[in-house]
């Protein structure tokens, strides 16, 4: 008998299963509109800087105090700072930038647990999903700046990487804070991607490890000394079709 034969007939629809269906269909434009109002609600947010960091980081806690004080330099700097909106490291970097001279922006998503919005938001605007909220941190962004974070920290760091790598994205600064937490990762991207020719050693130089909040500033605005912060022409189309 042959691997077709062995498969289950196809199952006729039911009533049940046309409802279920209708509703995935009309749910895309619940996804559309939230494209469409973020996208006309943080248009004027530029240049901005999207930070990164646990939820789960205490205000005493020094990755919190540092992630304020960074902020707080991009603000007076000129950039807005875009956080996830919620608590510990997205706190602090609202925080920073809330008591700075420019906007503080909070990207909040709506999780049945840990999830709150802080209260240190000039812009905020809430999403239902993931995948549009990413689009926009990445959208927004002229530079990334990652702070000590679990799971979620390093989702939001591996989808910049790639979307710079592939060129899918505009290439910005990637700032990973703190070099005593990120080190061991680095020498692990070194020793086991870059070794066994899973990425180019290139792609590393995506990626700086910073300690100074003055110095994460600076390697900000010295990557645009020769240029402005909005996207270039082909970096604009690109952008169009991220």
């Amino acid at each position: 008998m042959s691997a077709k034969e062995k498969l289950p007939p196809l199952t006729t629809a039911t009533p049940g299963m046309h409802h279920q269906m209708a509703r995935e269909a009309w749910r895309i434009f619940g996804i559309m509109s939230e494209f469409v109002e973020a996208t006309e609600r943080l248009a004027p947010i530029r240049p901005a800087v999207s930070i990164f960091g646990s939820a789960r980081t205490k205000p005493d806690d020094p990755y919190y105090q540092k992630a304020e004080t960074i902020a707080r330099l991009l603000s007076d700097s000129g950039f807005a700072v875009i956080s996830g909106g919620g608590p510990g490291i997205m706190e602090a970097a609202n925080k920073g930038a809330f008591f700075g001279k420019s906007p503080s922006v909070g990207l909040n998503i709506q999780l049945p647990m840990e999830q709150h919005g802080n209260p240190y938001q000039d812009v905020s605007q809430t999403f239902h999903h993931f995948f549009a909220r990413k689009y926009m941190f990445v959208k927004c962004a002229s530079a990334y700046v990652v702070m000590p974070g679990g799971f979620g920290t390093l989702d939001e760091l591996m989808e910049a990487l790639t979307l710079i790598q592939t060129r899918k994205s505009r290439r910005i600064p990637v700032i990973l804070v703190h070099s005593p937490f990120w080190g061991g990762l680095i020498d692990w991207f070194r020793d086991r991607l870059v070794a066994e020719k899973m990425v180019n050693p290139e792609d590393l130089d995506l990626i700086q490890v910073i300690d100074s909040p003055e110095e994460v500033v600076e390697a900000i605005f010295k990557h645009y000394e020769h240029r402005g912060f909005e996207p270039l022409p082909g970096e604009h189309e690109l952008m169009l079709n991220l």
